[in-house]
């Protein structure tokens, strides 16, 4: 993951170098060489996928191949939000390296003291989740964590409620179910003492009003105060993201194109079944026969 812009692209050696400094791990060793039971760990994975995804985009923007040198905002979901922040210049690089590595050690610990996982749902509007959720509930802590598209809800929250949920769903008519491999209920009140220790290492960190507009996954809009973004950041852990919501409010302003940055093609899967028809651009390297959109 990222080797190819690292050995082509002294811009690129330059950030994963810099990453490695803020954590205690050789972080591009194990981007580039695993193991990938480690590198999957979410303490482990959120630094490296944030190095690489801001690698890419620098060498993507350096080298001509996104398609605009200067969007007209920038969303990410879950940990991407801390991506796009950095693009659009209110967080520091380093800072947002040491931040995420942070919440990913504190969203592992907060999994191990309370044993929970994710469910996506597949073919059930919004307000049929909530009839799930409502009924699911009485079964342990649960809730929506990602409403990816308008087909597509992942759930989260404690196994014997996720359980319940998934047999409800399919009774109601879910076309899929899939239990996602994560280590905690991620996006509930469960991350609540993951929330608390980001909010505690936020408070030493300087973040800047946005150069580019930047979407928020709670509120689905629009975010530009310092104290609001660090404020939304803590929630963000403890509360659904609106990914879905996001894209809609990107589309209602006149947003007709968008590019996907960094490893894998997740946000341009969901964009399709959000509307189709309009284009996406995957740049997860810098060959070009690597990126693909039109």
């Amino acid at each position: 993951m990222g080797q190819e812009v690292y050995d082509h692209f002294p811009r690129a050696r330059d950030l994963f170098d810099r990453a490695s400094e803020q954590v205690d791990f050789n972080l591009t060793e194990l981007c580039f060489s695993g193991p990938e039971e480690k590198l999957s760990r979410t303490e482990y994975a959120q630094p490296t996928i944030l190095a690489t995804s801001i690698a890419v985009l620098e060498v993507a923007r350096n080298e001509g191949v996104l398609t605009t040198a200067n969007p007209v905002a920038s969303a990410g979901l879950s940990l991407g939000e801390y991506t796009a922040l950095v693009f659009a210049g209110a967080l520091r690089f380093e800072d947002a390296v040491r931040l995420v590595y942070r919440r990913g050690q504190a969203m592992a610990q907060a999994g191990e003291k309370r044993e929970g996982s994710m469910l996506s749902v597949i073919g059930l509007t919004e307000e049929q989740i909530d009839e799930v959720v409502e009924k699911a509930s009485t079964a342990g802590i649960i809730g929506a964590a990602n409403f990816n598209s308008p087909e597509q809800i992942v759930l989260s929250g404690e196994p014997n409620a996720l359980g319940e949920a998934d047999r409800i769903a399919r009774e109601m008519g879910a076309r899929a179910t899939v239990e996602l491999k994560v280590s905690g209920a991620f996006h509930t009140e469960l991350m609540k003492p993951a929330a608390d220790e980001l909010a505690a290492a936020l408070e030493d960190v300087e973040i800047s009003r946005p150069q580019t507009p930047v979407i928020d996954n709670v509120i689905a809009d629009y975010v530009s105060h310092p104290d609001q973004i660090r404020e939304l950041l803590v929630q963000q852990l403890t509360h659904p993201v609106r990914w879905c919501q996001s894209m809609q409010k990107l589309i209602a302003d006149g947003v007709n194109s968008f590019c996907e940055i960094g490893p894998g093609r997740v946000l341009t899967g969901l964009m399709k079944r959000i509307d189709r028809r309009l284009p996406v651009k995957t740049v997860n390297s810098v060959a070009p026969e690597a990126n693909q959109g039109k």
